[in-house]
């Protein structure tokens, strides 16, 4: 009789032989005469047990069970014994069905997740460099040894095996990734300037920016500094030189002072494409008008041109050969159809280095995220409907304003290109209060009036120095107070513009702001456009 026919697992099977030999080792003890032989031993087993007793699914088929001879009695094995209980346990287990993930760990190595299995363990401690988070309860390796995890696993003799490995996006980034140099050992070109002024965090920056090829997103939160761990970064790769910044309008003279004020180069060679100009170059940046009809070159060190103009310097923007780009406030070519965002992203993507700079990484709207991921790795995010059904929810029609897969997406930049710090995670490496002056470039409409009132007032010196008599020296003193009144008052006015332009850029950041405006002017007309913006503004008045 073959032992399928008796429905019986393997373990079913030992018990039954275990408990008819025991009744066999009675009978003789009661009764001398009666002898048994294995014969009888195995013709009495059906009646005990009837072929109605269902086996177990997961149990596999089990080796016939032969005849056993008097020395098995005594010891209480059969030759089913050489594939006993521990035996017939790892053929069970074998047979039984297992499911591992593979999923990206925010640490940047690959975690595989799976239900205790000592099959499983012992098939992980044979990954390379693998490692065991007891406090995570994963098993974590480099991407590097991704591919022989999966050999591994999938070699588990007679296993049933189900593998959830990483999303093909995931893959082909993280792959992209490891394949950029690791520029570390450039840190110490640093200029000690700089070097001794960053904060521990600044430094971890510097150094991650390095370590990922010099093409990353950095998106602290505002006010930690993101502008000078860029220069900071650029200082390392002076042989690349030169380099271009794009930023929003209100905040080029920004990058021209800070530039001047960090790197030891001659200010004319910090060249700034402004629309139109109307104020004073004290500090000698090379101003170059982006309204002339003469073709504009770019022949600066540092070349510093806002967004709004990329388009309409499209083509001698693309002639140059810009290996290093810094974008601030990347955030401004999140939208696909902006005219700026399809003029600059051709000269992000060309470059050998990227440093992009946001403080509000738009994490809860990743389609938001898109052209900037793909102006750092173009090979990579190449197809949006792709990126958009795995991490916005993708919908019909192509729209992707949701979000999904979050924790993956965020952990995948964070491996591969982005680092983001808050202020309560650093707090305490920050000074207890920092004065920061911001330049605004001021327009030449808006100045117009202020240049003529200073013509007034340099005539009127003029007259008080060849006053003739005492009287007449007072009146035209009196004069020169009274034309000084109006140019603060006119220049007041002035700069309202640039300095709303600069609240629209910094509202994309921070939703609010405290201002203390020093004239009237400043408070009747900031307020309204602090309402249109929709963000929330308290003034504080000397009165």
């Amino acid at each position: 009789m073959d032992l399928d026919d008796w429905e019986l697992s393997v373990e079913e099977l030992d018990n039954l032989e275990r408990d008819a030999l025991k009744q066999i080792a009675e009978r003789n003890a009661s009764s001398s005469a009666a002898t048994t032989s294995a014969a009888s031993l195995q013709s009495t087993l059906p009646s005990a047990f009837p072929a109605t007793y269902k086996r177990e699914e997961s149990s596999s088929a089990a080796p016939t069970i032969k005849p056993s001879s008097g020395e098995d009695k005594v010891s209480g094995k059969s030759s089913a014994g050489n594939s006993g209980p521990h035996d017939a346990n790892h053929v069970k287990q074998l047979k039984e069905k297992r499911y591992v993930k593979f999923f990206l760990h925010a640490s940047g190595n690959i975690a595989a997740k799976f239900s205790y299995d000592q099959i499983l363990v012992e098939a992980c401690r044979k990954i390379p460099k693998a490692s065991w988070s007891a406090k995570e309860r994963l098993w974590m390796f480099p991407l590097s040894s991704l591919s022989i995890a999966e050999k591994v696993l999938r070699e588990i003799s007679g296993s049933n095996l189900e593998l959830e490995n990483l999303d093909p996006l995931v893959q082909c980034a993280v792959a992209a990734a490891s394949t950029m140099p690791d520029l570390r050992d450039h840190y110490e070109f640093i200029p000690n300037n700089i070097e001794s002024k960053l904060m521990p965090f600044q430094r971890e920056g510097v150094r991650f920016a390095l370590q990922h090829g010099g093409r990353i997103l950095l998106a602290d939160e505002m006010g930690l500094g993101k502008t000078l761990q860029a220069i900071a970064v650029v200082s390392c790769i002076r042989e690349s030189w030169p380099v271009l910044v794009l930023a929003p309008s209100s905040l080029r003279l920004h990058w021209a002072s800070m530039i001047q004020q960090w790197l030891d180069i001659p200010s004319s060679e910090i060249l700034v494409v402004l629309s139109q100009w109307g104020g004073s170059n004290k500090a000698g940046f090379k101003i170059v008008p982006s309204n002339t009809k003469k073709s504009v070159h770019l022949d600066g060190v540092f070349n510093i041109v806002s967004y709004d103009i990329v388009p309409k310097l499209q083509d001698p923007l693309m002639a140059s050969t810009f290996k290093v780009v810094i974008a601030d406030e990347s955030h401004f070519l999140k939208n696909a159809q902006a005219k700026r965002t399809g003029a600059s992203l051709p000269l992000l993507q060309k470059a050998q280095y990227v440093i992009l700079l946001s403080g509000t990484p738009a994490l809860s709207r990743p389609i938001e995220l898109f052209k900037q991921l793909e102006a750092l790795y173009p090979n990579v995010y190449k197809n949006v409907h792709e990126y958009g059904n795995r991490y916005c929810k993708g919908g019909i029609f192509g729209v992707y304003q949701g979000a999904s897969n979050h924790e993956e997406l965020h952990s995948l930049m964070k491996a591969t290109l982005m680092i983001r710090r808050l202020k309560k995670d650093v707090l305490s490496e920050l000074p207890q209060k920092r004065r920061q002056q911001v330049f605004l470039d001021l327009g030449e409409k808006e100045m117009r009036h202020v240049n003529s009132l200073f013509r007034e007032l340099e005539v009127i010196k003029g007259k008080h120095k060849l006053a003739q008599s005492e009287e007449e020296a007072k009146s035209l003193k009196f004069a020169e107070k009274s034309l000084i009144t109006k140019i603060y008052t006119a220049s007041a006015e002035a700069k309202i513009p640039a300095v709303l332009d600069y609240l629209g850029t910094m509202v994309e950041v921070w939703p609010w702001f405290l201002l203390h405006p020093m004239y009237s002017e400043y408070k009747a007309k900031a307020s309204p456009a602090a309402l249109e913006c929709s963000f929330f503004t308290f003034f504080i008045t000397l009165d």
